[in-house]
């Protein structure tokens, strides 16, 4: 097709909202390379941050790089929602990608860790619009009773992002320089090329109908969101270094409060055209949804981080062949996302598998709660394909459900809201299940000592003179004998682990044996809260009342409306 003969499709699109087959699946490639981009950031940075850390000589500061970019694409979140219902999609997901393309090339040539904390804000500024703007305009462009079987393509995107970025990650770590630059500065740097080919498609591919609105911008409750959702973020990336009831801990508890009364004040006055109208909250579908999916955020992401911890750190595998590992998981929820969608596409039904995800999630890690120390790859593998498959169907249902729940001239803010509200729920759990990881880990670290079998091993150990020599294992045994003399708690043990577990790699396997245990034993309290939680979830589906699918994409409905 050429080009004026793109032009006047998209222009009887804009004016009809209804896209041909062909139109949709130009776009969805435009949609997937912008999302690809930013989930595989997420997981190369991740898998090279201690090589980083060590480079920028801050590896104290770690912490901040990472609450940076989630602070700025949590936030942006709604913001993006609300601004392409005003100026279209295709501006903001345009100006989405050039910013986070911007921040990789500033993050690709950061000095030291602050000013890479600094560029990571900007790459999440980015961020924040590429998942929620791409899963409302596929709301615009595509009727909800066909919108599930796409939405598994995106679900694929991230899958297969979740494998590829241990993998480049750790290539890009491992390598001293790439033409003359170091090699972790690549983590960022490959987002240039592969952001330039995502601007080129979705510039060329993503014509989307837009119905212009007059609107005046939020900017109090732009404001009073940063008050509220920044201490809060900040609190659970650090609460566990500072103390949970700390002075610092409680300073942000009181400021988070401070500017969600306030942030719901604003929002109030603003009406219609604020970032989160309330008026969403009138309809219990959309509430129940977004309750729900905060909930299912915290039991999801807070047990989810906690397998990869297993595969690295019990089982011993490096960071890249933790991302193949992770490969049952992928495919449990490119499976439920498949037969969910089908099933929806085919009968209009969809309500059952809010059911039928969270059952299957909560079975998922009541059965991780078998796992121990000696556990088998494959009996791990059996667990991750049940979480798969429960997430497969609840990501795609719980996002369906909010954008049904809500006229079509309010699908953006109510995609971006739902994707916020999973966010922080997911930030939430993450900070509740490290803290109940490590904080037993010590004492079941010292509990290990009581096995007789580790005791034996031990001793044997500490009797072959190539053991005592290597440096490795001088300054753990150490530690093992105050622990066993009664000179230490254990603690220090934890906090070894903890702090930096590669000490494992090189430690003869027989002393190793209790800090293995310990940490097994140690993500078993996980698992359990993490099947209550969800359990909640599961519950509360039952509850939600599903409207029927509209027969109209969000686009058409909007266009009607207009024409009338």
């Amino acid at each position: 097709m050429s080009r004026e003969a793109r032009k006047a499709a998209a222009a009887e699109s804009a004016k009809t909202g209804v896209m041909t087959k062909r139109q949709i699946q130009l776009v969805l490639v435009g949609l997937m390379s912008g999302m690809f981009l930013s989930a595989l950031d997420q997981s190369i940075v991740g898998t090279a941050m201690r090589t980083i850390a060590d480079d920028l000589k801050g590896l104290e500061q770690q912490a901040w790089v990472t609450t940076a970019y989630l602070i700025t694409s949590t936030i942006a979140t709604p913001i993006y929602g609300k601004l392409g219902d005003i100026f279209g999609r295709r501006r903001l997901f345009i100006a989405a990608i050039t910013i986070f393309i911007f921040g990789s090339a500033l993050a690709g040539f950061a000095a030291d860790m602050p000013q890479l904390a600094a560029f990571r804000a900007v790459q999440g500024i980015g961020a924040g619009g590429l998942f929620s703007l791409a899963i409302t305009v596929l709301a615009d462009i595509v009727p909800p009773r066909e919108r599930a079987r796409y939405q598994g393509l995106f679900l694929a995107v991230f899958g297969s992002s979740s494998v590829l970025g241990p993998l480049v990650g750790g290539l890009f770590a491992g390598v001293d320089q790439i033409l003359w630059i170091s090699g972790w500065r690549w983590v960022f740097l490959i987002n240039l090329p592969i952001g330039a080919v995502a601007l080129i498609m979705v510039v060329s591919f993503l014509h989307v109908p837009h119905t212009p609105k007059l609107h005046r911008i939020d900017w109090w409750g732009a404001i009073t969101i940063v008050i509220a959702v920044v201490p809060l973020l900040i609190v659970a990336e650090n609460g566990r270094d500072w103390g949970w009831d700390s002075q610092n801990s409680i300073l942000m508890y009181v400021t988070g409060a401070v500017g969600i009364v306030a942030f719901i004040l604003a929002e109030r006055k603003a009406g219609h055209e604020a970032i989160l109208p309330l008026n969403l909250f009138k309809s219990k579908a959309f509430t129940g949804s977004t309750i729900m999916g905060v909930i299912v955020g915290v039991g999801m992401f807070g047990g989810m981080m906690t397998l990869p911890l297993l595969l690295q750190i019990v089982m011993n595998a490096s960071p890249t062949e933790s991302g193949f590992m992770m490969l049952p998981m992928v495919l449990g929820l490119m499976t439920g996302t498949t037969i969910s969608g089908q099933v929806t596409a085919k009968t209009g039904k969809y309500k059952v598998f809010l059911s039928t995800g969270t059952g299957l999630l909560m079975l998922g890690y009541i059965y991780m709660l078998g796992f121990r120390a000696d556990s088998s790859y494959g009996w791990v593998a059996i667990g991750m394909v049940l979480i798969g498959l429960g997430l497969g169907q609840l990501m795609q249902t719980l996002t369906l459900v909010a954008q049904q729940s809500v006229p079509a001239h309010e699908v953006g803010v109510a995609t971006a809201s739902a994707t916020f509200f999973r966010q922080m729920g997911g930030t939430l759990g993450v900070a509740i299940f490290i803290s109940i990881l490590f904080n037993g880990l010590g004492e079941n670290i010292k509990k290990a000592f009581g096995n007789q079998e580790v005791l034996a091993g031990i001793k044997e150990a500490m009797q072959d003179p190539k053991v005592m020599a290597d440096k490795n294992n001088q300054a753990i045994i150490q530690g093992m004998m105050n622990a066993q003399t009664g000179g230490g708690s254990g603690a220090g043990l934890g906090d070894k682990i903890s702090t930096d577990s590669s000490f494992l790699t090189n430690l003869d396997p027989r002393l190793a044996k209790p800090f293995l245990i310990g940490f097994a034993d140690s993500s078993i309290p996980v698992f359990l809260w993490a099947a209550v939680i969800v359990a909640i979830a599961f519950v509360i589906s039952f509850f939600i009342k599903a409207t029927p699918l509209r027969d109209k994409s969000a686009a058409q409905e909007a266009a009607e409306a207009a024409a009338h």
